[in-house]
């Protein structure tokens, strides 16, 4: 089963891919897709639309994971934000019929076993989890990759978080 996660955001949206063969899990591909700010919010939509068709066409997910979008302390920023994950949901939809979303609580709860764990945690167990040799960067490709596994470590319950 080949599953990606996607970490949304405007400016950098991270994506993670990997693969699920019995117990053993592999990380096919991780990264980002970038838009510049001096772009404005259409073009910007339409180049996450593009990164997230691509991705998708490249390794022809069973499922695709996503983070729900937490509250923000910058309004701005949380709408930009939910701009780009309306438009990864939009996209995904059209390709994959198994989508599901996960809270940043979730994902740090599957990861490390305790909701409040803060980043390093996250990223360290994302390193071991998939025996890589350092921690995956930029850090939203890290945390796309945690998404992805918090939807392999809970995928006897996934009925729970599909949309």
């Amino acid at each position: 089963m080949i599953v990606v996660g996607f970490d949304p955001g405007l400016a950098t949206l991270g994506y993670g891919v990997l693969e699920k063969k019995g117990n053993i899990t592999k990380m096919l591909d991780y990264g980002v897709v970038l838009t510049p700010k001096e772009d404005n919010l259409a073009v910007r939509l339409k180049m996450v639309e593009e990164g997230v068709t691509k991705i998708i066409e490249t390794f022809k997910p069973d499922e695709i994971a996503i983070e729900e979008l937490f509250f923000a302390k910058n309004v701005k920023t949380a709408i930009a934000v939910a701009h780009a994950r309306g438009v990864v949901l939009l996209t995904a939809t059209k390709y994959c019929d198994k989508i599901f979303e996960y809270t940043p609580l979730q994902i740090k709860q599957a990861l490390t076993g305790y909701g409040r764990a803060d980043k390093n945690q996250i990223q360290q167990m994302v390193k071991t989890f998939l025996k890589l040799p350092s921690i995956p960067k930029p850090d939203d490709a890290a945390d796309a990759l945690a998404v992805g596994l918090c939807h392999l470590q809970t995928n006897k319950l996934s009925g729970l978080f599909r949309l």
